[in-house]
């Protein structure tokens, strides 16, 4: 069983990751990465939500509080590995026939922690108890702040 400082560390280190996340639907919108166009399957690559903007906020905020942490590698490669898993799960999405917005528990509760985990793995891993804790806690925490944005109007 994990003990309170380590369940602590987890979330100091996922932090950026968190943010990262976060970032897109305040200071996102503009002009679509995929710039309308469809894949081979005829369906969208990535959909109207995936811009620019939210890209590269996700990265400069994720990467701030990094520096914030004095951890300024550890920002810029989870907050990237945030971003890009985020992508690749808006880009199954599509495949799958899920709409912009349409829930899928496993892309988007845990695809842009996972791939966030990964980028940054090899410059400074976690425990696997950690991993677990962070996987359970995400969707929680994922559930709450989206609850929190369409309250805010932000989604």
């Amino acid at each position: 069983m994990m003990d309170l400082m380590s369940m602590f560390l987890a979330i100091w280190y996922i932090l950026p990751t968190y943010f990262a996340n976060m970032a897109p639907v305040v200071f996102g919108g503009g002009s679509p990465i995929d710039r309308g166009r469809n894949w081979i399957d005829g369906r969208r690559i990535l959909g109207d939500h995936k811009t620019f903007r939210g890209l590269i906020s996700g990265i400069i905020v994720g990467t701030t509080i990094g520096i914030i942490q004095l951890r300024p590698i550890q920002g810029v490669l989870l907050s990237t590995g945030a971003m890009v898993g985020d992508l690749i799960g808006s880009f199954i999405k599509r495949r799958l026939d899920i709409p912009p917005g349409g829930n899928a528990v496993l892309l988007d509760h845990e695809g842009f922690l996972v791939f966030s985990i990964l980028f940054c793995f090899w410059y400074e891993p976690i425990s696997i108890e950690q991993t677990i804790f962070l996987i359970i806690i995400t969707p929680i925490l994922y559930e709450i702040t989206n609850f929190i944005a369409r309250k805010l109007n932000l989604k």
